[in-house]
């Protein structure tokens, strides 16, 4: 299993350090972000006055913001609906499908799209294999839902081996 699949070719603090000038200056016109302990604590479903804030920007600047995440519907729906953004459920991240279909409804190519996640076996590698450029943020908080805590364990074995042979991820706070 080679780290390339794995490696994101962006690593920053958190979601809402990606901005409307980074985005311009890479050519991206929609942003796929996942839902839990990305652009929302996991077991905060309001989000925060800087996300909300982010959300504003990015719409102001006519890029739109789409929830990608491995979730059911209802828990996606319930948990953006109040934030007025487009959402697809039930990916099956680390595959391309929730990817894809978000794609065609989009009409983008997948060099028009960044995905933003917390999660290098899940987000960063289904955006790496949709072919899209991709953004590892750390987690919004330090505790995850049961599903996520066995990815969490693969994680930290890929993060050893990274750090091995690349010297580690190095989060900055812009694109």
């Amino acid at each position: 299993m080679s780290i390339e699949q794995y490696m994101p070719d962006f690593a920053l603090e958190k979601a809402y350090d990606v901005t409307v000038e980074g985005l311009r200056k890479h050519k991206i016109k929609v942003v796929f972000v996942d839902l839990d302990n990305t652009l929302i604590a996991w077991n905060n479903p309001d989000g925060t006055p800087e996300m909300r804030q982010w959300l504003h920007d990015l719409r102001d600047a006519g890029i739109p913001v789409v929830v990608v995440s491995n979730n059911k519907y209802e828990r996606v729906k319930r948990a953006v609906e109040q934030f007025g953004i487009d959402f697809e459920a039930f990916a099956l991240k680390p595959f391309t499908f929730g990817i894809n279909r978000a794609l065609k409804r989009f009409d983008v190519q997948p060099q028009e799209v960044v995905m933003i996640g917390d999660q290098l076996m899940t987000d960063i590698r289904a955006a790496k294999r949709a072919g899209l450029k991709s953004v590892l943020v750390k987690p919004l908080i330090q505790t995850d839902s049961i599903n996520t805590q066995i990815n969490r364990w693969r994680e930290r074995r890929m993060m050893k081996r990274i750090k091995a042979e690349r010297g580690g991820i190095d989060y900055k706070r812009e694109m």
